[in-house]
């Protein structure tokens, strides 16, 4: 029923540990750029608030901690392309070398390697994370298709589940991006934007396994990331104590912030890698299909502009209009 390995994805987790721990550092970061900078904030409020006297101290805190809170969310949300150029295609770049059985050049160390790997096929962050958001939306458009298709099962009582499947799917496919351009990496093709159209094309004609495993992933994933936020409410609250003013919910707001640090840093590789598992197993051997390639073009705008990109990096002349 389940196509990945739960046992070898732990031990590629362990063979990647210097990127591991590269994760961790640079995640780690920025939750503690959150709670310094939400704290600095608070506490220049909370100072500010000698202007509207002693009773003011508390509301000054509490916007002065919000406004830091912002600042950092909106610092860490323009950094979101050197993440995926530098923390996660760098990641899959390495594990795809392992799952192929191969080794890593010697002298060089898995960062520096996935670095450069990935430099060599996106040139740029902005090539790779512009890919990126392409791929996103056509894998929407797969699964608003395979949503569309339980919505018109015969099935009483099923409008519930199928609200229930479209919220679900929303969740699950958020690391099927991240597979398609592993399999871009692992092709070794110079034109990155025909690697992840065919990639796409693969995914497409399988998409009921693999909407069926990145369901039991991605529940699995979020599950052991809310045991984090159970077990980060003790010290999330105990900073938020130390805090000038009343920030009565801050405690969960952090708790939240190191919940997402530890899945950033540390389930996301570990479901990527699953999901890698079980695209590797179900396309193995497989071409595209030209019916779910013109099925794609027709759902998928993105689709169609990426294929217009694989036509222009393959010829150097525009595409022609379909």
């Amino acid at each position: 029923m389940w196509v990945f390995d739960f046992g070898r994805a732990i031990g590629l987790m362990v063979q990647t540990l210097p990127y591991l721990i590269f994760r961790v550092i640079v995640y780690g970061a920025m939750a503690a750029a959150y709670v310094l900078v939400t704290g600095l904030g608070a506490g220049v409020g909370y100072g500010l608030g000698w202007i509207g006297g002693p009773d003011s101290q508390a509301g000054f805190a509490f916007w002065g901690g919000l406004l830091g809170f912002g600042l950092t969310a909106t610092a860490i949300y323009l950094l979101r392309e050197y993440l995926l150029y530098t923390v996660k295609a760098g990641h899959i770049a390495v594990l795809v070398e392992l799952m192929d059985g191969k080794e890593l050049p010697d002298g060089q160390g898995q960062v520096a390697y996935g670095g450069s790997v990935v430099k060599d096929r996106f040139v740029q962050s902005s090539a790779l994370f512009g890919l990126d958001q392409l791929i996103k939306g056509v894998v929407r458009s797969i699964s608003r298709f395979a949503e569309g298709i339980a919505s018109v099962l015969p099935i009483p009582g099923l409008n519930g589940l199928v609200s229930l499947f479209r919220a679900f799917l929303k969740v699950a496919v958020g690391f099927v991006d991240e597979v398609i351009l592993a399999h871009a990496i692992r092709t070794r093709s110079d034109n990155a934007w025909g690697s992840a159209r065919e990639a796409l094309v693969l995914y497409g004609q399988n998409y009921k396994p693999m909407l069926k495993n990145a369901a039991f992933i991605a529940l699995f994933t979020y599950l052991l990331a809310f045991v984090v936020f159970l077990v980060m409410l003790a010290p999330a609250a105990a900073i938020v104590y130390l805090m000038p003013g009343s920030w009565s919910f801050g405690a969960l707001v952090f708790a939240i912030v190191f919940a997402w640090a530890v899945k950033a840093a540390v389930l996301e590789p570990l479901a990527v890698t699953l999901m890698m598992q079980v695209y590797f197993k179900v396309t193995d051997g497989q071409v595209p299909n030209p019916e779910w390639d013109a099925r794609l073009s027709e759902m998928s705008d993105k689709f169609q502009e990426i294929k217009e990109k694989a036509f222009t990096t393959s010829t150097g002349a525009t595409a022609p209009a379909e």
